[in-house]
């Protein structure tokens, strides 16, 4: 598994960990929800994308999006 693969699929969880937090704890957590939408808008513009640094790091290979 790569490095795209693992953040499409870290997004995606915390996307719908914190909608079902927000609908059973407090509609405060669409806050989050509404920081990693942003956070993969602005990697898509830019590359950067922290946890594809901190993945790097921990020795998984890199995909064609974060090389």
């Amino acid at each position: 598994m790569n490095i795209d693969r693992m953040v499409i699929r870290f997004a995606g969880s915390f996307i719908l960990i914190s909608l079902l937090l927000s609908q059973i704890h407090s509609p405060n957590w669409l806050w989050f929800t509404a920081f990693v939408g942003a956070n993969l808008l602005q990697a898509s513009f830019t590359g950067f994308c922290p946890l594809a640094k901190i993945l790097s790091r921990l020795g998984i290979e890199p995909g064609e999006a974060f090389k």
